[in-house]
């Protein structure tokens, strides 16, 4: 249904050390990139981050946030300490999640802008 959703950033560089750290243990990297965007998904863009002089602001209470597919709970795992490593805040650890499915594993981190991002595997590894 969505082909690729673009969120805007302060600063493109502190968003790639993220973005680059974060995205990789899922499977996903950056596949575009120039002065003022970044482009990131598996095969094709499916992210782009924009530098903006006025990115949306942060806002816990808005239910906004970003879920990328995980190919195991140990991906899960690496994105989120991979994403508390570069500036990242702590939105949830990784768990199983028991109130959205049985085998529903995520972790919740806010990027250095504050975008909710989480990841998320129903794998039962």
């Amino acid at each position: 249904m969505i082909d690729h959703l673009s969120i805007g950033v302060r600063d493109i560089t502190h968003a790639k050390a993220f973005y680059d750290a974060a995205l990789e243990p899922l499977g996903y990297r950056c596949l575009s990139e120039d002065a003022t965007s970044l482009g990131y998904g598996a095969t094709s863009v499916a992210l782009w981050v924009l530098r903006s002089e006025v990115p949306v602001a942060a806002n816990d209470a808005s239910g906004l946030h970003i879920c990328f597919a995980a190919p195991s709970r140990a991906s899960v795992d690496a994105f989120h300490a991979a994403a508390l490593a570069h500036d990242g805040r702590d939105n949830g650890g990784p768990a199983l999640r028991p109130d959205y499915g049985t085998s529903y594993y995520a972790a919740y981190v806010a990027d250095p802008d504050g975008y909710r991002i989480e990841a998320y595997c129903s794998s039962a590894r």
